[in-house]
C-alpha cells in the first residue's frame, strides 16, 4: 500500500488511491461497501480538481455509487444492517 501525503489531484491519482486501497475479494460485503462509498466521494472531489477529466470522474463516482447500491439492497435483503 503506498502512503500519500496529499489528496489526489488527477483522475490518474484518484485511481491509483482506488486500488491500492481495494479490499480482498473475499472480504465483508460491508467493507465494500464503504470501499464503493469512499470512491464515490474521491472521484467527486477529483471531479472538482481535474477539470480536464471532469466528466470521466464524475461517470466514476456514479459508477461507484451504483456498485454501492447493489451492495446495500444486497446486505439489505440479507436483513444485515448497512450502517
Amino acid at each position: 500500500m503506498t502512503v500519500r501525503r496529499t489528496e489526489p489531484k488527477t483522475l490518474r491519482d484518484a485511481h491509483e488511491v482506488v486500488m491500492d486501497r481495494r479490499p480482498p475479494n473475499d472480504a465483508n460485503p460491508a467493507v465494500w461497501l464503504a470501499f464503493r462509498l469512499g470512491n464515490a466521494r474521491l472521484y467527486k472531489a477529483v471531479a472538482d480538481v481535474d477539470r480536464g477529466h471532469h466528466h470521466e470522474a464524475l461517470y466514476w463516482a456514479g459508477y461507484e455509487e451504483r456498485k454501492a447500491g447493489e451492495i446495500s439492497a444486497e446486505l439489505q435483503a440479507e436483513g444485515t444492517p448497512t450502517e
